[in-house]
């Protein structure tokens, strides 16, 4: 997923769009060539280029719909289903 670019939504309503650059096992994320989705807003992001993004902030990640494997997914949900149906 590093080069794609994404959305990430945090727990002050605040969105951020960008190309991923990292992320580690605590959600941690840097992000290149941002934006904000509501610059009106937060008119003090305009400036910023590149950001790093405390995991404990996010509230969600918005991904590329052509890039997530949707059956994987799907089979995955029906295996843990049937797992705790025994």
């Amino acid at each position: 997923m590093v080069g794609k670019d994404v959305v990430v939504e945090l727990k002050n309503d605040l969105s951020i769009c960008g190309t991923l650059h990292s992320v580690d096992q605590y959600l941690n994320i840097k992000l290149t060539d941002i934006s904000v989705t509501d610059p009106e807003k937060y008119p003090h992001m305009l400036s910023v280029k590149n950001c790093f993004i405390r995991g404990s902030v996010v509230r969600y990640v918005q991904l590329p719909a052509d890039e997530v494997d949707t059956q994987l997914l799907q089979d995955a949900a029906r295996k843990e289903a049937m797992q705790q149906k025994q």
